[in-house]
């Protein structure tokens, strides 16, 4: 889904705007509908835009919930979005480690 020129509809809030689609990250329905409004047409870009996906259950219970809200919002069938890009999870590690795993290969 690449057409940058697709003319949306005006953004009007629903009643259920605030209901929790991707429980990790705290997303709202109402806050991915507006991410499509603001210029986020696929996956990836709602994902980096709001974190969806992006928690603890890496998108397990989200994603599908996240592709239908956009599919709707644009006007298009959920299989022409595609998926979003997988990252493995990313965790930060201290120098010590990186130096002892050095050392004991030696």
């Amino acid at each position: 889904m690449n057409d940058r020129n697709r003319e949306l509809r005006p953004f009007v809030p629903q009643p259920d705007d605030d209901m929790i689609v991707c429980r990790c990250e705290e997303i709202t329905k109402g806050e991915i509908r507006r991410a499509v409004h603001d210029g986020m047409f696929t996956l990836t870009e709602i994902r980096r835009y709001l974190r969806t996906g992006m928690g603890l259950c890496q998108g397990q219970t989200c994603t599908k919930l996240v592709k239908g809200i956009v599919s709707r919002e644009l006007g298009v069938r959920p299989n022409e979005l595609g998926p979003a890009t997988g990252r493995a999870p990313m965790r930060p590690i201290e120098m010590k480690v990186l130096a002892k795993d050095k050392e004991e290969t030696k």
